[in-house]
């Protein structure tokens, strides 16, 4: 390779993180399903972002239909540029047209739970706070409160059935994903959604707004349009009126 240096580009190495998208079942018609179910309030979630298919967690990853993976994770905004496995045989990978790529993300044991699980109700790094003489039904699930009190790392989401509650920051490739009310007591430089099932009521209160995206019933706003200088990194509440988000100062007494 010639050494000579050229001023129009450079190879070097380098990591880039990434979302993870593990799977944990080759049923695509349930992962269809549950992908829809999930998302269906937000449809610009993901916005195009990359994400790694890691399918470590399944017992033989031949099995999944790779391609039929792509398209559907195509269908939902995301971009997959690889695949996260700890054998995958080169034929299968040129199925999906995807490279191998290797992660330095610790891989939870079967035995071990995920350090944020998209789906839980109640996260490894918190504990929840039920309401008094709740009910034992599935309203019970609804009436939680999330609480994490760790930072949450690029990559790392949160899903809350009802509120949320961070008392940390929220740092840049996060997401905080809520039925209800969004509550944090710290830098907000993530994502923030709420009341993603359609709740126009759900507000989102932050003490330092510094956001990549806020949403509110599948209404967003990013960054790409910069926010008033009145909101910007100041203690905020953010709602819904007339179909348009209202961004306003919090008064602290």
């Amino acid at each position: 390779m010639p050494s000579k240096k050229t001023p129009f580009f450079e190879l070097r190495s380098g990591a880039v993180e990434t979302l993870h998208f593990v799977v944990k079942s080759t049923e695509m018609g349930a992962l269809r399903a549950e992908l829809a179910q999930r998302f269906v309030a937000t449809p610009e979630f993901f916005s195009n972002e990359a994400v790694a298919i890691d399918v470590r967690r399944l017992d033989d990853p031949q099995s999944l239909p790779l391609p039929e993976l792509v398209d559907l994770l195509r269908t939902c905004r995301m971009n997959p540029i690889g695949v996260v496995a700890h054998d995958a045989p080169a034929a299968w990978l040129a199925a999906g047209g995807l490279p191998l790529l290797d992660s330095q993300e610790r891989r939870p044991s079967r035995g071990e739970s995920a350090q944020v699980e998209l789906t839980a109700p109640v996260s490894a790094e918190g504990a929840a706070v039920e309401t008094e003489s709740a009910p034992e039904s599935g309203a019970r699930d609804a009436a939680q409160t999330l609480i994490i009190d760790k930072p949450l790392r690029s990559g790392q989401q949160i899903y809350a059935k009802g509120d949320v509650v961070v008392l940390d920051v929220v740092n840049c490739g996060a997401e905080v994903i809520a039925e209800g009310n969004i509550h944090v007591y710290a830098p907000l430089r993530g994502r923030a959604l709420a009341g993603v099932h359609g709740n126009h009521g759900a507000r989102i209160f932050c003490t330092c707004l510094e956001p990549e995206l806020i949403s509110i019933a599948g209404i967003y706003r990013t960054t790409e349009n910069a926010l008033p200088e009145n909101v910007m990194g100041r203690s905020v509440q953010v709602r819904l009126r007339n179909d348009k988000l209202i961004f306003e100062p919090l008064r602290l007494k």
